[in-house]
């Protein structure tokens, strides 16, 4: 069973919010490329707010995330896209459903 994950908050300067959906819908790519991570989620709460939800089986996967490509493209996005740098916490998964 996946046990553990991140969380990710993303807030998007106003005049930037639509770049960075299309800079979310493009990683999915980067993330089906990605060994170790299991699932992957991006979603947008409102105007500005977007999120990733990711699981991974075991720590090492979640690091090789964390160091990965989005993380980068993220980073890089952060000073002239977001309007803070992404709040990522990692979690533990208590209960899983999946197809």
């Amino acid at each position: 069973m996946t046990t553990i994950g991140l969380l990710a908050r993303i807030e998007a300067k106003p005049e930037h919010a639509e770049q960075v959906g299309t800079l979310l819908r493009g990683a999915l790519q980067l993330a089906e490329e990605e060994e170790h991570t299991v699932t992957w989620f991006a979603f947008r709460q409102d105007a500005t707010t977007f999120g990733i939800f990711d699981t991974f089986e075991d720590e090492e996967g979640r690091k090789a995330h964390l160091e990965g490509r989005i993380a980068a493209a993220l980073a890089e996005a952060a000073p002239t896209m977001l309007a803070a740098a992404p709040d990522i916490r990692p979690v533990d998964l208590l209960a899983v459903k999946l197809p």
